[in-house]
């Protein structure tokens, strides 16, 4: 038997959701942004940018797993829940700056902010997934876009030449008012549960679900690259133009790129179905990590340019799919314990990823760098081979 439909959402649902979702995640890549201006003032660390990356990716890790742990993704309305950690964002990304000098403090305030985003991101998700059934892939892939911009957004802001004081608070009275207009436009839809307090069984009972354990084992091969590559974007931009000049534009428009790749994919999945989706955009993104090395050293700024615009579009344009077939086939009153347990498990291997390049950067020539990606997407299209012949997005 087919599900029962759900009441038809209004026409501002989805766009209000994409609108907020870019804002409450426009401060999750500032402190990346800023790190050139504020990297002097830090004379006694090394390793800058992967520090910097990765304690906004510990503190979402940490409210990921406090969230499914306790059910409060379950147990609270999603409107509510993502207003509150909007809000909580925005405010502890401003406050980095009021010592910016001080590492430690500047390290707190994005741990502090990343343990909100845990609100903001898989709440949002959840909160799609309670208005659409139908087309959750399409739904999902618009708001992952968002995301993405959102992620892309400070590299778009310094590219102005802010200051550092400006750029952090534009960000930050975004997410404000993306946690102000979820809560005053959207409420929660009828097509999730209430959840009861949480069990840390109940989080992990979910991988008996095959569907869902096969969509997380390909959304952890997905988030190896995703992150790592990131990061390194303006690495790859330098060692294609050779140049610092322009790169706060490539770096912006590679990144935000993958916005084209998640609403193509939506739409795409509403064909083809949300799993072969995600496996043919991972295997093309595992493409370009095993050809990165032969274009990056061609020595042509335009192709290399090109190569990775392509790879932008291919390396996120897969998550809204790992999530659409995860939701669909997680039981309704346990939809957000799912997605932000798949969420913490999957950015929990952002950090060794983002590390082991930082490591390995200066010890191998540059152009060889992505090959260490790789492992990702092979592993994450293997994990994806059951859930193609049972697709729950196309049920």
């Amino acid at each position: 038997m087919s599900d029962p439909p759900l009441p038809r959402p209004g026409p501002h649902i989805l766009p209000t959701i994409v609108v907020a979702q870019f804002a409450g995640t426009s401060v999750w890549f500032v402190g990346n942004a800023v790190l050139p201006d504020l990297a002097h003032h830090w004379s006694g660390v090394s390793g800058g940018l992967a520090w910097v990356t990765s304690s906004v990716q510990l503190g979402f890790i940490a409210g990921t797993l406090l969230f499914a742990f306790s059910g409060l993704s379950d147990r609270v309305r999603s409107h509510h829940l993502f207003a509150l950690s909007a809000v909580l964002a925005g405010a502890s990304n401003a406050a980095s700056m009021l010592a910016p000098e001080s590492f430690s403090w500047f390290m707190a305030m994005r741990v502090l902010t990343g343990i909100s985003l845990a609100g903001v991101y898989p709440v949002g998700m959840k909160l799609a997934a309670s208005w659409f059934r139908e087309g959750l892939g399409s739904a999902i892939g618009f708001l992952v876009g968002a995301l993405v911009l959102g992620t892309a957004f400070p590299q778009l802001l310094r590219s102005l030449a802010l200051d550092p004081g400006t750029l952090v608070l534009t960000a930050s009275g975004l997410a404000l008012a993306g946690g102000v207009v979820v809560v005053t436009t959207v409420p929660e839809g009828p097509g999730v549960g209430r959840g009861r307090p949480g069990r840390v069984r109940d989080a992990f009972d979910l991988f008996s679900i095959r569907g869902f354990r096969s969509a997380a084992l390909g959304y952890f091969g997905h988030m190896w690259e995703l992150y790592a590559f990131w990061a390194f974007v303006p690495f790859a931009v330098h060692v294609v133009l050779g140049t610092e000049a322009g790169s706060g534009r490539w770096a912006f428009a590679i990144i935000g790129a993958g916005s084209i790749g998640c609403v193509a994919g939506g739409f795409a999945s509403r064909r083809w179905g949300s799993a072969r989706v995600a496996a043919v955009l991972l295997a093309g993104s595992g493409a370009c990590c095993l050809l990165s090395p032969f274009v990056l050293s061609g020595g042509s700024a335009p192709a290399g340019l090109a190569f990775l615009m392509v790879w932008g579009v291919l390396v996120a344009g897969d998550s809204p799919q790992f999530s659409a077939v995860a939701a669909r086939s997680a039981p309704p009153d346990k939809v957000g314990t799912g997605l932000t347990v798949m969420n913490a498990l999957g950015f929990a291997l952002t950090i060794p990823a983002i590390s082991l390049l930082s490591w390995i950067a200066p010890r191998i020539p540059e152009t060889w760098l992505f090959v260490v990606l790789l492992p990702g997407p092979v592993i994450g299209v293997w994990g994806l081979r059951h859930v193609l012949r049972a697709d729950p997005t196309r049920a």
